[in-house]
């Protein structure tokens, strides 16, 4: 799978599961347990919300390189403009919270989407530089 046009979405995963690693040690380590119990969303189910739009924004970019590889760009602006739209829904509600206890959750989501947005770009940056 070394020149496969697939290669991009192993390479996220690789990344995705290092990142997921450190990020739950760092939990672990940095918050109680009574803290992260109380999340709204659990920290691997947005892992798994966030790799599922990377998987899908990462196939539209490799059938869009394989069509117009100069329409890759837009296309990235757009997927990902799009997968913003559908984290801020699921971020509206931790928005609203006044608790002090919100805070950990706050920069837990805001960390995970900044995670997977350096990830998208990296592969995409990647995808791009290959020769044909």
């Amino acid at each position: 799978m070394k020149n496969s046009k697939y290669t991009p979405l192993l390479e996220s995963l690789l990344l995705v599961i290092i990142v997921f690693v450190l990020h739950e040690s760092f939990i672990y380590v940095k918050y109680d347990s009574i803290i992260t119990d109380r999340f709204r969303y659990a920290t691997p189910l947005l892992y798994l919300f966030f790799y599922s739009c990377s998987l899908i924004i990462l196939f539209i970019l490799i059938k869009m390189k394989e069509k117009n590889i100069d329409s890759v760009g837009q296309t990235y602006l757009l997927v990902t403009s799009i997968k913003m739209g559908l984290a801020y829904i699921l971020l509206h509600p931790i928005l609203q919270e006044t608790s002090e206890l919100i805070t950990p959750e706050k920069s837990n989501f805001f960390l995970i989407f900044a995670e997977f947005l350096t990830i998208e770009t990296v592969v995409t940056i990647r995808m791009l530089n290959k020769k044909q």
